[in-house]
């Protein structure tokens, strides 16, 4: 049995959970309304403020969809109550973010800024010029925005300049030796 598949999941106050045809979830909170199709052969259970997840047979798909149907879940029961937030930080001489209304503006040592347009339901906050927090429900939205941004200056292994996550842990390398070449 699945130990994250067969934890129940706690309803919070103020979240209405419905599910629908084809297992179509709907979860709304004071933050807003997540629709989600999960798997159809999932069977989901919502009674006495619980959800319980629950797989129609030992099989092997069965068995990896039960934990990751009840994740799916679970992230939504959490967006719409917390949200969810991604930390970048940006490294490098003249390497720095800007917010122009509804746009993040990063100038990257390209010949040009790079702008990027803040896609619905996420929320770009630029409190320093090298941080940059990127804020949202969707859990899969905000790391998809948030790994765009960074993919725009990946963070390079030698001075360590580029864009990075904030908990991620750059490897440096040694640079070139200025030994004696051959003869």
């Amino acid at each position: 049995m699945s130990r994250i598949g067969r934890m129940p999941i706690e309803i919070p106050k103020g979240v209405d959970i419905k599910v629908g045809e084809n297992n179509l979830t709907t979860v709304k909170g004071q933050k807003g309304t997540l629709t989600k199709a999960l798997h159809k052969d999932m069977i989901l259970k919502v009674e006495d403020g619980v959800v319980k997840v629950e797989r129609p047979s030992e099989q092997k798909i069965h068995k990896s969809l039960h934990g990751l149907t009840r994740t799916l879940l679970n992230n939504m029961v959490d967006g719409v109550t917390k949200g969810f937030e991604k930390g970048l930080e940006i490294n490098g001489v003249g390497y720095r973010a800007a917010k122009q209304g509804k746009k993040l503006v990063l100038t990257l040592g390209y010949s040009h800024p790079v702008e990027m347009e803040e896609p619905a339901g996420i929320t770009v906050e630029v409190p320093a010029p090298n941080k940059i927090i990127v804020k949202g429900m969707d859990k899969q939205e905000v790391g998809q925005f948030a790994a765009q941004i960074r993919e725009k200056r990946l963070p390079e292994p030698y001075k360590g300049k580029g864009i990075k996550y904030e908990n991620e842990v750059i490897r440096r390398k040694e640079g070139k030796t200025g030994g004696k070449g051959k003869k």
